[in-house]
C-alpha cells in the first residue's frame, strides 16, 4: 500500500500556485451551473406567470435537457478532434449568454431560447471540464479534483432553491439569472491562463510512479496527437438522444397510460443511439471502459430512481410538509459531499474497491428505504438512510471518473466524458420512468406504499448488480 506524505497529499496539489486559478475557475463554473439548475424550479412559476406561459410549464426544463444532452455528445467529439480548449473557450460563454437572455426575456420564445443556450453551454462545459482535469492535474490528484466537482453541487443543493425563492421575492425572478452573470464571467476569466498555456502545462505534469487509475497514455498537448476514430452517425445519434431523453423525462413527469407511449417512443430513439454514444460492450459489461460507463449508469439510475419518490413517500404516507419531505435530500447531499472529500484524500485505496463498497453501501441504503415506505415505519429513518445512500454515491462517482479517464486513450477522453454523462442521464430517466410506471400500475400518488416498496427493492437489486459487475476486479486495471 502506498503512503502519501502530508506535504504531497493529492488535495493540496489542487491549490498549488500553478493550479489555483484553474481549480477556482472550474469550481466556480460548476457551482454556478448547479445553482441555476436547482434554483430555476423555484422561480419558474413566477416567470411563467409574468410571461403568460403557464401552459408550457415543462418546456423550459425540456429545452435545457435536450440541448444539454446533444451538447454533451458534440462537445466531447470536439474535445477529441480539436481539444478541450476550444470547447471551454465557447461553452461557458454560451451559458453566460443564456443567463443574460433569460434575465431579459420578454416572451416565452425568448425564455425557451435562453434555456437552450444554458443547456448547450452547460453540457459542453461539463464534458470539457472532465477532459481538462485529465490534462492539468497529475493522476494522483484526479480523485481529489473529481471529489471537488461533486462537492460543487452540495451548497447549491442545500441553499439553491431557498436562495432563488428569496431573490425572486425581494428582487424579481430575473435576478435568479442576472445575479449569476458576474460570477460566471469571473469563472471564465480564471480559466483563461490555463487555456492559453494548456499545451505547456499538460506536458509538464509530473509522471507518477503509483497511479490510482492504472496505466494511462501520457498527457500530451491540448490538441490530440492521434486522430480519433471515425464514429459514423454521431450527430444523428446526438439528435436522437436530445429528443429521446426529454420525451422519456416528460413521460416520467406526467405518468399516465397516454404518456407511456411517449416514453416508449423516447426509448425507441435512445436504444439505437446508445450504440454510437456509449463504448462498445457497455450494456454487456465488457471489461475496461465499457464496464466503468455501465457502472456510472447503474449508480445514477438506482439512486435517482428512489430519490424521485422520497418526498412523495414522506408527504403521502407520513403527512410531512413539503419542506420536511425534502429534508432527506439535503442531508443526502451532505453525505455525498463528505464521502467525495474522503475518497479524494485516500489515493492509496484502489478505485475499484471504492466502487464495490459504494455499490454495496447504496444497496443497503436503498433496500432499507422500504421501512420508510410503510405507514408503520419510522419516517426519520429516511434522513439516515439517505446520508448512507449519498455516501455510497460520493465515494464512487469520482472513482468512476478517474477510472474512465485512465482507461480512455488520450484522443478519446472527450468521447469518454460524454459517455459518462449520457449513461448518467439515460439510466436515471429510464429507471425513474420505471418507478412512474409502477406507481400507476400498483398504487397511486395518494397511497404509494405498494409501488414504492417495489421501487426500493428493484433499485437496491440494480445496485447489487453493479457490485457483481466489479466483483472480480482486484486492482485498478479495469
Amino acid at each position: 500500500m502506498t503512503t502519501i506524505a502530508p506535504e504531497t497529499a493529492p488535495g493540496k496539489d489542487l491549490w498549488a500556485p500553478r493550479n489555483r486559478a484553474t481549480t477556482l475557475g472550474i469550481l466556480l463554473l460548476i457551482t454556478i451551473g448547479a445553482f441555476e439548475h436547482l434554483g430555476v424550479s423555484t422561480a419558474m412559476p413566477h416567470m411563467l406567470r409574468e410571461l403568460r406561459g403557464e401552459a408550457l410549464y415543462s418546456w423550459p426544463f425540456l429545452a435545457f435537457l435536450s440541448a444539454s444532452v446533444a451538447a454533451t455528445v458534440i462537445g466531447g467529439r470536439i474535445c477529441d478532434r480539436v481539444g478541450a480548449r476550444a470547447v471551454l473557450a465557447v461553452a461557458p460563454a454560451v451559458f453566460l449568454a443564456g443567463l443574460v437572455v433569460a434575465g431579459t426575456a420578454q416572451a416565452m420564445p425568448m425564455l425557451l431560447a435562453a434555456r437552450v443556450l444554458q443547456g448547450a453551454g452547460m453540457g459542453g462545459e461539463v464534458v470539457a471540464v472532465y477532459v481538462l482535469v485529465a490534462l492539468v492535474y497529475a493522476e494522483r490528484t484526479r480523485p481529489a479534483a473529481f471529489g471537488l466537482l461533486a462537492a460543487a453541487w452540495v451548497v447549491p443543493s442545500i441553499v439553491g432553491p431557498t436562495l432563488a425563492g428569496l431573490v425572486t421575492e425581494r428582487f424579481g425572478w430575473r435576478w435568479v439569472f442576472l445575479g449569476l452573470v458576474p460570477l460566471s464571467a469571473l469563472g471564465i476569466l480564471l480559466l483563461v491562463p490555463a487555456l492559453r498555456s494548456l499545451s505547456t502545462r499538460s506536458a509538464s505534469v509530473e509522471s507518477e510512479p503509483v497511479s490510482p487509475a492504472g496505466p494511462v497514455a501520457p498527457t500530451g498537448s491540448a490538441r490530440p496527437a492521434e486522430a480519433p476514430p471515425s464514429r459514423k452517425g454521431l450527430p444523428l445519434a446526438a439528435l436522437a438522444a436530445g429528443l429521446g431523453v426529454p420525451a422519456l423525462s416528460w413521460a416520467v413527469q406526467h405518468p399516465s397510460w397516454s404518456t407511456l407511449w411517449l416514453g416508449l417512443g423516447g426509448l425507441a430513439l435512445l436504444v439505437p443511439a446508445l450504440r454510437t454514444l456509449l463504448p462498445a460492450g457497455t450494456l454487456r459489461a465488457r471489461s475496461g471502459l465499457p464496464r466503468v460507463v455501465l457502472a456510472r449508469g447503474l449508480f445514477a439510475g438506482a439512486f435517482f430512481g428512489v430519490e424521485a419518490f422520497v418526498p412523495l413517500t414522506l408527504s403521502a404516507v407520513h403527512g410531512f410538509s413539503p419542506a420536511l419531505a425534502g429534508l432527506p435530500l439535503t442531508v443526502g447531499a451532505l453525505g455525498w459531499s463528505l464521502a467525495s472529500h474522503w475518497q479524494g484524500r485516500r489515493a492509496d485505496i484502489p478505485r475499484t474497491t471504492l466502487i464495490r463498497r459504494g455499490f454495496v453501501t447504496l444497496a443497503v441504503g436503498l433496500g432499507a428505504m422500504v421501512f420508510v415506505a410503510v405507514p408503520w415505519g419510522p419516517p426519520w429513518l429516511a434522513a439516515v438512510l439517505w446520508i448512507v445512500s449519498g455516501a455510497g454515491m460520493g465515494m464512487s462517482f469520482p472513482a468512476l471518473s478517474v477510472l474512465a479517464l485512465g482507461a480512455a486513450a488520450e484522443h478519446e477522453r472527450g468521447f469518454t466524458a460524454s459517455a459518462l454523462q449520457v449513461a448518467d442521464t439515460v439510466f436515471s430517466a429510464t429507471l425513474v420512468g420505471l418507478g412512474g410506471v409502477l406507481l400507476q400500475a400498483l398504487a397511486s400518488a395518494a397511497d404509494p406504499t405498494r409501488a414504492v416498496v417495489v421501487v426500493d427493492l428493484v433499485m437496491a437489486a440494480v445496485a447489487l448488480c453493479g457490485a457483481l459487475v466489479f466483483r472480480r476486479s482486484t486492482d485498478d486495471r479495469v
